[in-house]
């Protein structure tokens, strides 16, 4: 076993933030000199992020609110999904997807995933289907899509909305169409994290809908139409001026970003020859933006600690099927099984993985994962 003194961190936004201070600076000291500080219809900053972001993903409406998780809910509010309504959503994913879903009392339904993949598995989609399924909620998960076309198919021939939480997909495709452009709508998560991250909570809804897009519009900001006429409930959910002009300065370089992670993912996988270890893999048709590079090992605590003992950090993502947690426990069939799902959670485990790490460090991750065992 080598040692190091130098950390590989998992993730690490100094070093991004040192490649754009000085415009970033710049454009946070702006928003300050003109107090924009409060997001809606009359921030400037706001809108311009809207705007770009409409335009780079190739839609009509982009709403920017606090947060992934309230994009996800207000759309699914927009949408009347309520109490003794039913969603299909993955057993694998963030919480946020399911937790939607139960704020508005509505019933999720689990599929498990394609073993490989983590994605959404569709053959079985079908047979979930009831005259109370409203919504569908594919997660583009780490990266990469799910399987999208196959699931608009199935949603259209039953009239059911779809949802795509591109929370972890910012610039993904499938048959070169990103992701975010197929459902009825989709929800975009601007974590710092994320491939596209702000400075703060922030994310984002977009749609070709326009009645939809004002419908979530107002929900966002008190149920208002305009200041005072209040129209509908609605919440406080805005993207505040601070986080658009900071995801505004980095729009730009998101593409680039991105290049960069698949190159890195492609060093992993040449230089990676354990075989007690599982790479990813990249489905048909789509092109992987790894959000996160996600590693399957059957001794993955044994392997995390050394890595961590080498300096190099690690995550999990995620460690349990969000169907075994305790806020479902009385909303989920106990002979259900989500035999891929539960697979996966027992061995993934996530590596370095951000734009900015460089030839050195992976090289000596891809090292010390091949020497354990």
């Amino acid at each position: 076993m080598e040692s190091s003194d130098t950390l590989i961190p998992f993730a690490d936004l100094k070093r991004q933030y040192a490649s754009l201070k000085a415009p970033m600076n710049r454009a946070i000291q702006e928003v300050l000199d003109n107090t924009a500080f409060i997001g809606g219809r009359g921030n400037n900053y706001v809108s311009q992020f809207e705007s770009e972001f409409s335009n780079w993903m190739g839609m009509s409406h982009t709403i920017g609110v606090a947060n992934g998780t309230d994009a996800l809910e207000i759309i699914l509010s927009a949408w009347g999904i309520g109490p003794g309504d039913e969603v299909i959503v993955p057993a694998l994913t963030w919480f946020s997807t399911v937790e939607a879903v139960l704020t508005l009392g509505a019933k999720p339904v689990f599929t498990d995933v394609i073993p490989g993949l983590n994605t959404m598995e569709t053959s079985s989609l079908k047979g979930l289907i009831t005259p109370r399924t409203k919504a569908i909620i594919p997660v583009h998960l780490y990266g990469q899509m799910a399987r999208i076309d196959e699931i608009m198919t199935l949603a259209e021939e039953h009239g059911i909305k779809v949802l795509e939480d591109c929370a972890q997909a910012h610039g993904a495709e499938r048959f070169g169409r990103k992701a975010g452009t197929y459902g009825h709508a989709a929800a975009f998560s601007f974590y710092p994290g994320k491939n596209l991250g702000a400075y703060g909570d922030a994310g984002g809804i977009v749609t070709n809908d326009e009645e939809l897009a004002e419908i979530c519009r107002q929900i966002a900001n008190h149920g208002q139409r305009k200041k005072h006429d209040h129209v509908r409930n609605g919440r406080n959910s805005r993207l505040d001026g601070i986080q658009a002009a900071v995801l505004s300065v980095k729009l730009p370089f998101l593409e680039e970003w991105n290049n960069t992670r698949r190159h890195i993912a492609t060093q992993y996988q040449r230089l990676i020859t354990n075989n007690n270890i599982s790479l990813p893999i990249e489905d048909t048709n789509n092109k992987h933006v790894y959000h996160l590079f996600v590693i399957h090992c059957e001794k993955r605590e044994e392997l995390a600690n050394y890595l961590k003992a080498e300096g190099i950090e690690t995550a999990l993502h995620y460690p349990y099927p969000i169907p075994n947690l305790l806020p479902l426990k009385n909303m989920v069939d106990s002979d259900k099984r989500y035999p891929y799902t539960t697979a996966a959670c027992n061995t993934l485990l996530s590596i370095p993985m951000f734009p900015e790490l460089n030839e050195s460090e992976w090289e000596r991750v891809s090292k010390i994962i091949n020497q354990f065992l």
